[in-house]
């Protein structure tokens, strides 16, 4: 590593106590701090460069991008598509309708996966769907089934939809539809469950199964003839909002579920069905605090499909996991996947779970952080680390800190504590790699065992791995 000095007028070679003077030098250090130090030693006003090499082994492909003459364009119009993206609820339908899922077909989170590899909490929730739409008559049945190939798997991005945790869907679930009416889109997401044993963390016992028919029975015609009678909501409104609130749109949503909520009520109270049936759909959103989340995602999902497919655009338009791996996708390289093994959370336990009974990372819910918000804007929404982990310090640098590997600023998305800075959004690749820093992801923790349920809740950050991968497909991709 090197230092700099500035140039003094005693020259280069005097000892540096020699040089203090009225005209005493500032000396700007890079890389070991060591020297630094040492300088501090004899009274020397140090400057440091917050700079670390890039990583290893990415210096060609760096160059190659750098040199893309397509690339600053490109990025520049990936992001103004992204924050351009609109997200209304327009209706509610079930899998097989809005995404023409057919019977024997399951769609999970992440990228693409086979049965022997998948983790503990995905084949739960594998197990619970089958046995939801009546393809086994118990778990052990639809275990045997499921191994043996008779059912086909899917991730649900590949569909234009997104799922918190395990993300499985099954043609009879019920999906929220928001649309971009810019670019002319929809993006889809399930029904929130809400905490504890629930599909999305791989249980799959009778009570997970009873919940899941209730929705599909009850819940959710009653909250598609409330969206169909007095919608559209504009979802991203709420978004910016919940942000002023406390929320930062992953992990935490209270402020989000109840302005949804609010929007929902005329039209629920009102739909065609018993007042018995309104009220537990009623009573079952008001009380689930994550009630929003499956809105926001599919709302952040459309933005990034706007940024998606721009030849020489370096921005991650997709980070998603499957509970063993962690894979991204990048506006530039199409649909290709990079993917590395999935890191393990860290953070607080529920009851007597320890780090010993969480699963790697799952869930599409890392499109929050992709689109700008969730571990993004953590310093709006300091009260998140009692959930999580950390401290409000570590909150505030963590969205600080985002801002150094992001092409721009959220024009509606806003931090007020940081004097209503937009949040720091569009992960650059070349960012990342030319950091060594990585996205900060707010998530929940699944049992790594199936049927678990969730343990706890913590912070993780993709491998390392997938941004050199991806950078070296851009650097393939640059026009001779």
């Amino acid at each position: 590593m090197t230092a700099s000095t500035s140039t003094a007028a005693n020259g280069g070679a005097a000892p540096l106590r020699g040089l203090l003077s009225a005209e005493s030098p500032t000396v700007a250090t890079a890389g070991v701090g060591l020297f630094a130090d040492a300088l501090r030693g004899q009274a020397v006003t140090v400057v440091e460069a917050d700079w670390q090499p890039p990583m290893p082994g990415t210096e060609g492909d760096l160059a190659r991008v750098l040199a893309d003459t397509r690339r600053a364009e490109a990025n520049a119009t990936a992001y103004a598509r992204m924050v351009a993206a609109g997200a209304e609820l327009c209706d509610v339908k079930q899998a097989k309708d809005a995404l023409g899922l057919e019977r024997g077909t399951f769609l999970h989170a992440g990228p693409p996966i086979e049965w022997e590899r998948m983790s503990g909490p995905l084949k739960g929730a594998l197990i619970g769907a089958v046995l939801f739409e009546g393809l086994a008559d118990n778990a052990e049945e639809a275990e045997k089934a499921l191994a043996a190939g008779q059912f086909a798997f899917e991730p649900c991005h590949h569909r234009d939809a997104v799922g918190p945790m395990a993300g499985v869907v099954s043609p009879s679930m019920w999906m929220y539809g928001l649309r971009d009416e810019v670019h002319d889109a929809w993006s889809w997401c399930s029904l929130n469950e809400g905490l504890g044993k629930v599909l999305r963390y791989g249980a799959y016992g009778p009570e997970v199964v009873d919940r899941l028919h209730w929705m599909t029975d009850v819940l959710g015609p009653i909250l598609q003839r409330s969206v169909r009678a007095t919608g559209p909501f504009d979802i991203r409104s709420i978004l910016a909002q919940m942000l002023q609130m406390g929320d930062e749109g992953h992990n935490r949503n209270r402020a989000g579920s109840l302005m949804l909520l609010r929007e929902l009520l005329p039209g629920m109270i009102t739909a065609k069905a018993s007042s018995d049936d309104i009220a537990q759909a009623v009573r079952f959103s008001g009380a689930n605090e994550h009630f929003f989340l499956n809105l926001g995602m599919p709302a952040c999902k459309l933005a990034t499909m706007a940024a998606h497919g721009v030849p020489g655009s370096s921005l991650v338009t997709t980070m998603a996991r499957n509970g063993t791996d962690f894979g991204i996708r990048v506006s530039g390289t199409g649909d290709a996947w990079f993917t590395g093994p999935a890191n393990t959370p860290q953070g607080l336990f529920l009851g007597d779970y320890g780090p010993d009974d969480a699963n790697p990372d799952i869930g599409d819910s890392a499109i929050t952080e992709t689109a700008g918000i969730g571990g993004f804007a953590m310093a709006a929404a300091p009260a998140i680390v009692k959930f999580v982990g950390g401290d409000v310090p570590f909150a505030l640098r963590a969205t600080q800190t985002m801002y150094e590997i992001t092409f721009g600023e959220h024009p509606m998305y806003q931090v007020p504590i940081l004097d209503f800075r937009g949040t720091p959004t569009g992960i650059d690749v070349v960012s990342v790699v030319r950091t060594g820093i990585l996205p900060q992801i707010n998530t929940g923790m699944a049992g790594r065992v199936a049927g678990t349920g969730q343990v706890g809740a913590g912070l993780v950050t993709p491998p390392a791995e997938c941004f050199p991968a991806a950078l070296a497909a851009l650097g393939r991709a640059v026009p001779a």
